[in-house]
């Protein structure tokens, strides 16, 4: 652990992240007042994972982790992806 007490990034890129993550939760709630049927859930998984992207790579600094590392969340995420990816299409052709 470095211990130099600076940041890794600037005030100023968690100030951007943040207004991204709160446009794309105006977003989220927009979507869901539309009627989209089976795509709202679709959508609304999408941009949640864009957030769920910004807040890893910029608030918890995976963005300058190491290659093992970024390699081991991706191999979670692909296995999470499929599972609901299974779980969605089941429940898409049932109904």
């Amino acid at each position: 652990m470095n211990d130099n007490n600076k940041s890794i990034t600037g005030y100023r890129i968690y100030f951007i992240v943040w207004i991204c993550l709160l446009i794309l939760t105006a977003t989220t709630v927009a979507i869901s007042n539309l009627k989209l049927g089976k795509y709202g859930a679709l959508i609304s998984l999408f941009i949640a994972s864009i957030k769920a992207s910004l807040i890893l790579l910029f608030f918890m600094h995976l963005k300058y982790e190491g290659f093992l590392i970024k390699a081991m969340l991706l191999l979670t995420i692909m296995t999470i992806a499929i599972i609901v990816g299974l779980t969605f299409s089941d429940v898409w052709y049932r109904h």
